[in-house]
């Protein structure tokens, strides 16, 4: 049995990697990436809590987490689309002409 500050460690480092990747990259495909580095990070502190605390409730969130993902995905995708098809480039700074 593993315990589960091992995970939480785990669940930091890679939380940590996808907020370095939010924060430092202006690629567009990059930075939906990292969203989901963060996304999974919050889904194995759901599972190794449920895990140790024996039910199923936290398993339950990580699958509406990844659901919740699934739809981010396809939103951001949508949106890199059009960002491409318009500047020829997936690069989020040079979106700004995209305002109001």
């Amino acid at each position: 049995m593993v315990p589960v500050e091992y995970y939480m460690l785990l669940s930091a480092a890679v939380f940590c990697v996808g907020v370095f990747g939010v924060l430092t990259r202006r690629n567009a495909l990059v930075f939906l990436m990292s969203v989901k580095l963060m996304l999974n990070a919050a889904n194995l502190n759901f599972v190794a809590f449920s895990q140790q605390w024996g039910n199923l409730v936290g398993q339950t969130f990580s699958l509406f987490t990844m659901a919740l993902a699934a739809a981010e995905v396809a939103v951001g995708i949508g949106i890199v689309l059009v960002l491409y098809r318009n500047f020829k480039d997936v690069d989020v700074t040079t979106a700004t002409s995209m305002r109001w």
